[in-house]
C-alpha cells in the first residue's frame, strides 16, 4: 500500500494524543477512555517496531483504513462537546497528511459533537468554521453545546436552521450577560435531550426565567430528557404548562420555587422514569385522591435548609401517591426527615428499593434506618455528610 504520509507528522501527532490522554488521566480519572489509550499506544509500537515498507515513507501506510478509522473514533473525547482546534481531534487528524484527512473528512461519525461558543471574536468567521464541521457530519445525529455570552439568537439560529431536524441533544449554557431565551424546543423535531444552565453560577434574570418557562410548554415529540439546572422556575407556573408533549419524557431535572406537589409533577409527566427536583419549596398536600405512578425507578430530593418550611422535613410530599417500582431514593439537605411518611409509601407500594441515600443535612436516627434494611435485607443504605447537593451540569 503506498501511502504520503509525512512520518514526523505522525510522531508528533501520536505524541500530542498520548500527552492528552495522560492530561486527562490526571485531571479526572474516572472519565479516561482506556480503549483510546490503548490504541494509542498499539498505533505508536507499530511506527516504532515495523520497517518501512517498499514503496512507502512510513510503517504507518501499512495500516488498513478500517483500522485508522477505528483509532480515529477513539480520539474523540467521550465526556463533553468541544470547540474545534487545529491541535484537537478531529481536526487535528485532518492535518497529518492527505490520507489522514480523506478519511477523517469521510467519517460523518467524527463531527457529531460540537460545542459552538457565541459571543467570542469574529462570529462570521466562526459561523463559517461551525457550519464547515456540521456539514462533515452528513445527516447524522448531532449533539451540540451552546455557550451564549451575549443575544446573538438571530445569528445561531441561522446557522442551526439546516441542521435542526439532526440535532438529538442541544445543552445550552446562558451567562450573566443574556438577557433572553429565543430558543423554541418544540422546533428541533429530532430533539431528544435538552439541558439549559448558567454557565458563571448566576440566576439568570427574570425575562430569561420567563422565556425559558414559556419556550418549554411545548416540547418535540421525541424529547425524552429535559434538564433546567441552575434555572429556578416557579412550580406552580411549571405544572400548569399542561402540555400533551411532557407526558413523552423519562427524565426531569429541575429547580423549583414556591408550593410542590409531587402527585401534579407526576400526572404532567406520566412515562417518567427518573425525577430530580431540587429548590427552595414548601409541601403542599395534594387533596385530588391517590396517585399510582407505575414508570418512577428514581427519585432525588434536594432542599434548602435556610428555608423553615423544609425543616418539617417534606413532610406531606409522599402522601397520596404510589410508586410500586420504585428503585432509587437520594434525598439531600433538607433537615429532618419524614420517616413515618417515606415508610408508608414504601409498604402500600410494595416497591423493589435497593438504594437508599442520605447526603448533607438530614437528620435520621439509628432505628429508623434499621427498619428500612429489615424492609429490605439487600437495600443499599449510604450515609454521606460531605455533600449536600446533586444537581450539576
Amino acid at each position: 500500500m503506498r501511502s504520503n504520509v509525512d512520518s514526523s507528522a505522525i510522531s508528533g501527532t501520536i505524541s500530542r494524543l498520548q500527552s492528552h490522554v495522560v492530561m486527562r488521566e490526571v485531571s479526572n480519572p474516572s472519565h479516561v477512555n482506556y480503549r483510546y489509550w490503548q490504541l494509542v499506544q498499539e498505533m505508536a509500537q507499530i511506527v516504532q517496531s515495523i520497517g518501512p515498507p517498499r514503496g512507502s515513507s512510513s510503517p504507518i501506510g501499512r495500516l488498513p483504513t478500517e483500522i485508522l478509522a477505528e483509532i480515529f473514533l477513539c480520539c474523540i473525547p467521550e465526556d463533553a462537546n468541544w470547540a474545534p482546534a487545529p491541535d484537537l481531534a478531529p481536526m487535528q487528524l485532518t492535518a497529518v497528511c492527505q490520507r489522514w484527512r480523506e478519511i477523517a473528512v469521510n467519517m460523518p461519525n467524527l463531527w457529531r459533537r460540537l460545542r459552538l461558543e457565541i459571543g467570542h471574536g469574529d462570529w462570521q468567521q466562526r459561523a463559517f468554521c461551525y457550519d464547515s464541521y456540521l456539514k462533515r457530519s452528513r445527516g447524522r445525529q448531532l449533539s451540540l453545546t451552546l455557550e451564549c455570552d451575549n443575544n446573538n439568537w438571530t445569528e445561531l439560529r441561522s446557522l442551526l436552521q439546516p441542521y435542526v431536524d439532526q440535532i438529538s441533544s442541544l445543552h445550552v449554557g446562558l451567562s450573566s450577560g443574556t438577557s433572553s431565551f429565543p430558543l423554541v424546543p418544540a422546533d428541533f423535531g429530532g430533539l431528544e435531550e435538552l439541558a439549559i444552565y448558567t454557565s458563571d453560577g448566576l440566576d439568570p434574570v427574570p425575562a430569561v426565567t420567563h422565556s425559558i418557562t414559556h419556550s418549554i410548554t411545548h416540547l418535540p415529540p421525541k424529547m425524552r430528557s429535559l434538564r433546567l439546572l441552575d434555572v429556578l422556575l416557579d412550580f406552580r407556573r411549571l405544572t400548569r404548562l399542561n402540555s400533551p408533549s411532557w407526558a413523552g419524557l423519562t427524565n426531569l431535572e429541575v429547580l423549583v420555587v414556591g408550593v410542590v406537589s409531587l402527585p401534579r409533577l407526576l400526572r404532567l409527566c406520566p412515562n417518567l422514569s427518573s425525577l430530580t427536583m431540587g429548590g427552595v419549596f414548601m409541601v403542599a398536600i395534594e387533596t385530588s385522591g391517590q396517585l399510582a405512578h407505575t414508570k418512577l425507578q428514581s427519585l432525588r430530593i434536594s432542599g434548602n435548609l435556610s428555608t423553615n418550611s423544609l425543616l418539617s422535613g417534606l413532610l406531606g410530599l409522599f402522601a397520596n401517591v404510589t410508586l410500586p417500582n420504585l428503585r432509587i431514593v437520594e434525598v439531600s439537605n433538607i433537615g429532618g426527615w419524614a420517616h413515618e411518611e417515606f415508610k408508608a409509601l414504601i409498604t402500600r407500594s410494595q416497591c423493589p428499593l435497593e438504594s437508599l441515600i442520605f447526603r448533607g443535612r438530614v437528620t435520621t436516627t439509628a432505628q429508623q434506618r434499621a427498619e428500612y434494611v429489615t424492609l429490605f435485607p439487600s437495600l443499599k443504605l449510604v450515609i454521606d455528610t460531605t455533600r449536600s447537593l446533586f444537581l450539576e451540569y
